[in-house]
């Protein structure tokens, strides 16, 4: 029996992350926010990045498409650039009052569509594809740090 594309992993992930995406952008767009900004307002949130080279690695993105996003989030008073202290050259960044005010409804947002995304789901299976995104992603990780050197 020959095996169908379509039922593969990588693309039924792909159709899972577009969804995801969609109703996620759809929530998340009348509080001011766009889901493609969720990892740099989650590590700003979490203090875990503050520049944008920090951001690009957090996100795991390049350093142009994080300057570009940078750029729109401070025009929407999302984000907030000081010159850093220790290195003239470089910014930080901060989440705007305005920003951090809104972050919890957006968060509460989409834990609510993750719930609705996986009705039927006991505790037991959820935690499984939880475990086995985050293994996939660590063997793509691999794949592509191998692939770049």
């Amino acid at each position: 029996m020959a095996e169908n594309v379509l039922s593969t992993p990588g693309h039924l992930v792909s159709l899972a992350a577009r969804g995801f995406a969609r109703l996620s952008e759809s929530r998340l767009k009348p509080l001011g926010f766009g889901v493609g900004q969720l990892p740099v307002l989650v590590a700003l949130k979490d203090g875990n990045a503050s520049t944008q080279r920090d951001l690009a690695r957090f996100a795991k993105v390049e350093q142009p498409p994080m300057a570009q996003m940078l750029a729109r989030m401070e025009r929407d008073g999302l984000i907030e650039r000081t010159p850093d202290p220790v290195d003239g050259r470089s910014s930080r960044i901060v989440l705007t009052r305005a920003a951090q005010e809104r972050m919890p409804v957006a968060i509460a947002t989409l834990f609510q569509g993750n719930r609705e995304a996986l009705a039927g789901f006991t505790q037991a299976e959820e935690a499984q594809l939880i475990d086995l995104l985050t293994r996939l992603i660590a063997n793509l990780d691999q794949m592509a740090g191998a692939e770049a050197r």
